[in-house]
């Protein structure tokens, strides 16, 4: 499969976008490698215009090597080609980062005295800004009116962060990290499908403690529903997200609750659950439990050369929701499988989809090397008679389009 096979943004039909990335002269430059690089892997043609001041902080051969593209400086380079504005006018998507407080009053008052100014007036492609500056020029007044300008044009504004600046300053004017942006700069794109729209997702692995130090668990990172709930929340929907020992962090836009065990899922489920139009329960939820749990740590000393544990069966979350579900409410189950074989791998979705009565159910393989806790995914998406509605294979933003697409035609 191609890499533009695997673009995760649904609304430009699958294809690769061709992503402008400008970097302009702040110390968060170094971040801008890593937003680079997330966006040639999710698929994408990105082109770096550097302004001159950025290149002090990173150096073109770095820049070159993470695009796979030239670096564009110059606005008088390739004036045959009309490059000034030809680089802006191919763009699908434009994203600065880091964006100082110079980059944004040039781009407030629309100058364009370098390649950067002329790529973005160029452009009818979305813009999203990353700010980065330290605290006292990102609450200057005229910083202040030049982002409410932009944002008044449309330009998607993420961050800043509040923490750890250049020397031992603290606080808002952190550049945000390259995930959010990326996932901010993509969900510019996607369509406003489920606004107005409740959406609770599950994410993660629960963990059942024998005692205070162990527990029985499982792999699960918690990248596939938290996928989900970005996308969601991009595409219009309001999202809670319970997340069950997540490895990784959500941005802003989404409603955290974080729990541990299954029990604990269950309660904030049931809460959580009464008032969503649409549950997705992506999270890897134990199936037993411990049927007793030490107060204290269990020693081996006192247990000898073997350990017996008696475990209890969970209750089964996803079919309790389909059996109190209020009306118009849209239930979507997920099953992690070991099965290699298409045909039985299919056979058990259809199985569980009709023993658990949910609306959709994910199929997906999970083993060793595939599924839990790495960076793509292959599912197959089966509605309750069993049919398959949708498949897909590749990074697990691109598969959480792919089931949002199937929620917000249903």
């Amino acid at each position: 499969m191609s890499p533009a096979e695997h673009s995760p943004v649904a609304s430009a039909g699958g294809r690769a976008l061709n992503v402008v990335v400008g970097v302009t002269g702040g110390i968060a430059a170094y971040k801008a490698v890593g937003v680079i690089r997330a966006l040639v892997l999710a698929g994408h043609d990105v082109h770096v215009v550097a302004t001159e001041a950025a290149l002090r902080f990173v150096g073109k051969p770095t820049l070159e090597a993470i695009s796979r593209n030239t670096v564009h400086t110059d606005p008088y380079e390739g004036v045959a080609q009309v490059r000034h504005v030809a680089i802006g006018q191919a763009a699908d998507l434009i994203v600065v980062a880091p964006a100082t407080a110079n980059s944004l009053a040039k781009l407030a008052a629309g100058l364009a005295d370098d390649l950067l100014g002329n790529t973005i007036l160029a452009s009818t492609a979305p813009v999203v800004v990353a700010p980065a500056m330290h605290t006292e020029m990102w609450l200057n007044p005229a910083t202040v009116a030049n982002i409410a300008t932009l944002r008044a044009r449309g330009i998607t504004v993420v961050g800043p962060g509040v923490g750890q600046l250049t020397g031992s300053d603290s606080g808002p004017g952190r550049m945000v990290e390259p995930e959010e942006i990326v996932s901010a700069a993509l969900g510019a794109l996607r369509p406003r499908d489920l606004a107005g729209r409740r959406i609770l997702v599950t994410a993660g692995g629960t963990r059942e403690p024998l005692d205070p130090v162990r527990f029985i668990g499982n792999r699960s990172s918690g990248k596939q529903g938290l996928a989900i709930a970005v996308a969601a929340a991009a595409r219009g929907a309001e999202v809670t997200l319970i997340g069950a020992n997540l490895e990784v962090s959500a941005p802003g836009s989404v409603r955290v609750e974080h729990i541990s065990s299954t029990l604990e899922l269950a309660e904030a489920v049931g809460r959580a659950a009464e008032d969503a139009d649409v549950v997705i329960m992506a999270a890897a939820v134990a199936d037993y439990r411990p049927e007793t749990v030490a107060e204290s740590k269990i020693k081996k000393e006192s247990q000898g050369d073997r350990l017996t544990l008696e475990l209890v069966k969970n209750p089964d979350i996803l079919a309790g929701l389909a059996d109190t579900r209020h009306a118009g409410q849209l239930i979507v189950g997920f099953a992690a499988e070991t099965e290699q074989d298409p045909e039985r791998l299919l056979a058990l979705g259809a199985a569980k989809v009709a023993r658990k009565g949910s609306d959709y159910l994910v199929v997906n393989t999970v083993g060793w090397a595939e599924g839990f806790a790495t960076e793509g995914n292959s599912v197959v998406m089966l509605d309750r008679a069993g049919d398959i509605v949708m498949e897909a294979t590749g990074s697990k933003a691109s598969v959480a389009d792919r089931i949002l697409d199937v929620i917000a035609g249903a």
